[in-house]
């Protein structure tokens, strides 16, 4: 092991008390505002890593590779943690980053009669707490794409709900641009809704589309062609005059297929074709 190395190591094993002290005053200069119980943790778990990894032999040249496993499990943790509490990505990255003043503290301190060693140590702590900020702002992007994508996918099932209207009657109000993704998460739904309550009658409700263009007129071909093949029928309801006159423009073909202006116009085919009978009740006399 390198001198910077070992007298790297030796301060962080022999003074973690204190460079844990001034890390988190530096935290709290920066942000008094701040709670510092989770930074305390982190803090914490991050000083009792380090070491080991530097008597195991690593350095900042080779902090990718195993050796450093321990400190990337800390600040790969920490980063999806903050992440997910709504911290920043610049947040974050000054947690690492107001380690080095400590750290070039202790390092000035144990080696001023050494000052070639000294000045190896403090690079080597530049480039090493460099290569952890970046590491953590890489784990927080990660982190925070998951997350969207997933809030994404969890807009997409609310936004496309399968509705039981009446016994064997199910129903899918869309609202929103219908794409291949939307469609596709549309039709498994459905088809599934239908195989788990036996329906035979499905409405799809276009009235909040906004538009209707070839690419969508397919994807609701490619839905209500999914329902045949289940044994069930379809209706789509929600042709307002634009959407019917946008269709007819285009040359769309839905020939074959039950439209309706309404959502309660399908209803009420839906439950004729199903042998429903609704009446308005007698009025009963005063």
């Amino acid at each position: 092991m390198n001198r910077h190395i070992a007298a790297l190591a030796a301060l962080l094993s022999e003074s973690r008390e204190q460079i844990l002290k001034e890390w988190l005053t530096e935290l709290q200069a920066g942000n008094s505002a701040r709670a510092l119980g989770s930074d305390a943790k982190d803090a914490g778990d991050l000083l009792n890593a380090l070491p080991a990894c530097l008597a195991g032999g690593g350095d900042a040249e080779n902090f990718l590779d195993g050796r450093w496993a321990a400190v990337h499990a800390v600040l790969e943790g920490l980063s999806r943690t903050r992440a997910a509490q709504g911290s920043t990505a610049a947040e974050t990255s000054r947690f690492v980053q107001a380690l080095k003043k400590s750290l070039f503290s202790g390092l000035q301190e144990r080696l001023r009669d050494d000052p070639t060693t000294m000045v190896d140590a403090v690079w080597e702590v530049s480039k090493l707490i460099d290569k952890m900020a970046l590491l953590t702002i890489t784990t927080y992007q990660r982190t925070r794409e998951e997350i969207i994508v997933r809030q994404q996918q969890e807009l997409l099932e609310l936004s496309t709900p399968v509705v039981k209207l009446w016994e064997g009657v199910l129903a899918v109000p869309m609202i929103g641009t219908l794409d291949s993704a939307r469609t596709q998460l549309v039709m498994e739904t459905l088809l599934q809704r239908i195989v788990d309550t036996g329906s035979e009658i499905a409405i799809i409700d276009i009235t909040g589309v906004p538009t209707v263009d070839t690419l969508v007129a397919q994807h609701l071909l490619k839905t209500v062609t999914a329902i045949r093949l289940m044994g069930a029928d379809c209706i789509i309801s929600g042709i307002r005059p634009q959407i019917a006159q946008t269709i007819v423009h285009l040359g769309i073909d839905l020939q074959g297929i039950t439209t309706k202006a309404s959502l309660a116009d399908a209803l009420s085919l839906a439950m004729k074709r199903a042998g429903f009978t609704v009446a308005r009740a007698a009025k009963t006399a005063a």
